[in-house]
Parts: structure tokens; C-alpha cells; sequence
């Protein structure tokens, strides 16, 4: 599977800045960019600077490792359907069981 780093991490500046009541055009004047710009990198059409990556971190209050983190970027259905996939590969039976206890112990938390 082919990922976009740039949109993938554009999506992730977007939501967390979404998820802050922060409007692009405020993001944009705290870091010193236009706000065209950072269009531009939430959707994944520019790259930033170093510079201005630092800028979006400090701005937002997250950490570069939490941009980075985008695993959980896939709604929750396709998230679903990966993992009925994924355990349909599966052919032992050992495996199916340490599976389905695992899965059973996570719903239990």
C-alpha cells in the first residue's frame, strides 16, 4: 500500500488543529505563513520546512510524534474490514484462538 506522507500528515495538522477550535487563517497567522500555504499542506500539496514544522508544534501544543502518528486516520469501518481481512488469512487454529482472547480481554477493558 502507497502512502502520502504529505497527505497524511497535512490531514493530521488539519484535524488536530480542527480539534482545537483553531481556524486555519488563526494557525496560519500565529506561524507566520499565509494561509493559502497552509491549504497547501493539510491537503497534502506542500511540504513545510523544518522551520515551520517546529512552528505548527509549538502553535497546536502537540509533539512531532503525535503528527507523525496517523495510524488511526481510517474510519473506523475500514479499520473494521482490515481486520476481519487480515484474520480470514490467518490458518492456524492456535493463532485464531490467542486472536479471539486477545480481541475478547481488549472489549472487556
Amino acid at each position: 500500500m502507497k502512502s502520502n506522507i504529505k497527505k497524511l500528515l497535512g490531514q493530521k495538522i488539519k484535524k488536530v488543529r480542527q480539534s482545537k477550535k483553531i481556524s486555519q487563517e488563526e494557525l496560519a497567522e500565529k506561524i507566520g505563513i499565509a494561509s493559502r500555504t497552509l491549504c497547501g499542506i493539510e491537503n497534502g500539496e506542500n511540504f513545510m520546512t523544518a522551520e515551520t514544522l517546529d512552528k505548527i508544534v509549538d502553535a497546536l501544543d502537540v509533539s512531532v510524534e503525535d503528527l507523525f502518528q496517523v495510524n488511526y486516520l481510517k474510519p473506523q469501518a475500514d479499520l473494521v474490514d482490515e481486520i476481519v481481512q487480515d484474520v480470514r488469512a490467518v490458518r492456524s487454529q492456535e493463532k485464531i484462538e490467542i486472536i479471539y482472547r486477545f480481541i475478547k480481554s481488549i472489549i472487556q477493558i
